[in-house]
């Protein structure tokens, strides 16, 4: 893993300076401690901060090959999984690979099959590589770009004029001069309707933009121009139940398994439920196969033993069943406890991180256990991307969270945009916008003419949550976890699983009531009963009182600072009445009236961190 980034000024070549490329590097630095490098062409630069994971010694980047005159220069973040298959092809077609680092193995796939080649990878990714001529005159030069099919490396960029500047984070983007951190209403709407979710190809800031997901492209004299290399398809189902349940369990076991290469200490979290056991599981195994005991780690906060509430979201602690079921694995397992006090600190660094005012002690909490999963480790395995391809969001099974017009994990979506003053927010223009963003997405995804009621519903909540909800998942995780260069993966993410399961009939997926039927059906003979059906249990929350007065105070404090654009564009009375009033849940599944400060508090560090104008 690492962080990418380049300078691209194909019209006016000169004028890339090192200090662009030294300041806009040392901003992600924390992506890759272990190695930095540059590359100069004729149009332009590329940066690269490296963490390595595979072939350390000899996977150094930037990275370039010469092939029938031509050289070839790649900038990458990422893990190929199928890397040894494609080795061996590669080696027949006349690739001179000269490491064991996945890296050459993602540039001689472009120079032997072009634009093909993102197809060919399963994998994680996001990369840029420059093709310059060598003996011809005169010389060409263009930048190819590809991102993997879920989006789960990032990839940014902006243009400035006739300068075209990439990063794997926004900070980077904004980290060149002539970028500025500029929110339109767009940009508030989302901030304060959406976030942490964004629209797609989006950021809040007026003039980022990020890549999509499964999309490639090229950027020369002529601009930048994108095309998708892989899409999700809807397609009639012909197998019957036991076929699904087998082939399901063979796709989710030959993801993890995958995985699981790694020339550094490698992990696994696990959280007790029925995702991360899943992979807990099939990861034990084959270290036992190897003769070595997995490290497993479960999290729980300060106090949560004495204040936990159960909630239609989170029936049930976690704590006992991890430690239950790691015991019955025989793993290496600790249990890492985030004190309230670094919970509520580490808020200021998640947006940092995040470059995004994100998920309150959802984010900070995270932050902190992987700083201290790094102490030991440089590879995890997480349980994320599940629910969104089996079903286990309540959005799948409640119609009524489909039917109306907007993202239906926005329990409360005006919750925040009401505390904004009415001639600032525009809230119902905004919300409008946003309901129409909603609508056409349920309008794109793929359906069959065929389905029923239930299998329709299904598709429209999978092909939502796989372009929003998880996407939000997956930068959380990256950047919280690459914050400390800690790579996480995420074996759920393999894009075969999708293809499959997207198209398995609804009620294999939700089974006598059971949501995620079809993935406890395929795991059975790995987990015992009490993981095996327990309701889903989602990342964990703080419930202690002293976090939210924590939260409180700290709110408080911040707009009373001079200065504060929070301060300034808040309506008072209405804050007062959310400080005395009730609790609710507004986002997602466990954000209510103490996730509620600390967004807040981190939307005003935000924007003094960012330097933000707001253009409304």
């Amino acid at each position: 893993m690492c962080s990418i980034a380049g300078v691209l000024r194909f019209r006016h070549p000169e004028g890339v300076t090192e200090e662009d490329l030294r300041r806009i590097g040392a901003c992600m630095k924390h992506r890759g401690p272990d190695q930095s490098g540059s590359y100069r062409f004729l149009c332009g630069a590329f940066q690269q901060n490296r963490l390595a994971v595979m072939d350390p010694e000899n996977g150094l980047q930037p990275m370039s090959a010469e092939y029938a005159g031509k050289r070839y220069t790649i900038v990458y973040n990422g893990e190929i999984y199928n890397a040894e298959e494609l080795k061996a092809g590669l080696l027949v077609a006349g690739a001179e690979l000269k490491t064991r680092c996945d890296t050459e193995i993602v540039l001689w796939s472009y120079i032997l099959y072009g634009e093909k080649s993102p197809s060919m990878l399963n994998g994680i990714f996001a990369y840029a590589i420059v093709e310059e001529t060598l003996d011809a005159f005169p010389k060409t030069e263009r930048v190819f770009f590809a991102r993997d099919r879920f989006g789960i490396k990032p990839l940014y960029y902006a243009e400035c004029g006739d300068t075209f500047v990439f990063a794997s984070e926004v900070k980077g983007v904004l980290a060149y001069g002539g970028v500025r951190p500029v929110i339109d209403r767009m940009g508030l709407w989302q901030l304060f309707y959406l976030s942490p979710v964004t629209l797609e190809g989006t950021t809040v800031f007026r003039d980022v933009h990020a890549f999509l997901p499964a999309t490639a492209g090229y950027y020369d004299e002529n601009g930048l121009r994108t095309f998708a290399y892989w899409s999700l398809a809807a397609k009639p189902f012909t197998g019957t139940r036991e076929e699904a349940i087998g082939m399901t369990g063979a796709l989710v076991r030959d993801a993890i398994r995958r995985q699981l290469v790694s020339d550094v200490p490698l992990c696994v979290f696990l959280s007790g439920g029925l995702d991360s056991s899943v992979v807990a599981a099939v990861a034990a195994e084959h270290e036992r196969e190897q003769n070595r005991v997995l490290s497993t780690y479960s999290f729980e906060y300060e106090g949560n033993r004495e204040h936990f509430r159960a909630s239609l979201f989170q029936p049930q602690g976690d704590d006992e069943y991890a430690v239950m079921l790691a015991n019955r694995l025989l793993t290496d397992h600790r249990v890492l406890t985030a004190p309230n006090k670094a919970v509520a600190e580490l808020l200021y660094d998640a947006v940092r991180a995040r470059d995004l005012p994100g998920q309150a002690d959802i984010d900070s909490s995270l932050l902190y256990f992987c700083s201290l999963v790094k102490r030991e480790h440089t590879v995890a395995l997480s349980g994320e991307c599940s629910d969104e391809i089996f079903g286990g969001y309540p959005w799948f099974y409640r119609p009524e969270m489909l039917e109306r017009s907007f993202f239906p994990w926005l329990h409360e979506p005006k919750a925040r945009i009401g505390l904004i003053r009415d001639e600032i927010a525009h809230a119902r223009e905004g919300y409008d916008a946003l309901s129409e963003a909603y609508l056409r997405s349920v309008a794109s995804a793929p359906l069959l003419e065929e389905d029923s009621d239930g299998m329709r519903r299904s598709r429209i909540a999978s092909w939502l949550s796989v372009k929003y909800f998880m996407t939000n998942l997956l930068e959380r995780k990256d950047r919280m976890s690459m914050y400390s260069g800690l790579e996480v993966r995420v074996p759920f993410g393999d894009h075969r699983i999708l293809e499959y399961v997207y198209n398995v009939p609804w009620e294999y997926k939700m089974e006598n009531g059971h949501e995620k039927s079809l993935l406890r059906e395929a795991m059975r003979p790995y987990l015992p009963d009490e993981i095996l059906w327990r309701k889903k249990s989602p990342y964990p929350k703080t419930h202690s009182p002293v976090y939210e007065s924590l939260v409180r105070d700290m709110l408080r404090r911040r707009l009373e600072r001079e200065g504060s654009v929070l301060g300034e564009i808040i309506d008072r009375g209405r804050l007062c009445a959310l400080l005395d009033g009730g609790n609710m849940t507004w986002f997602g599944q466990l954000m209510s009236r103490p996730q509620l400060y600390a967004w807040l508090y981190q939307f005003d560090v935000f924007c003094e961190l960012y330097g933000v104008t707001l253009a409304l």
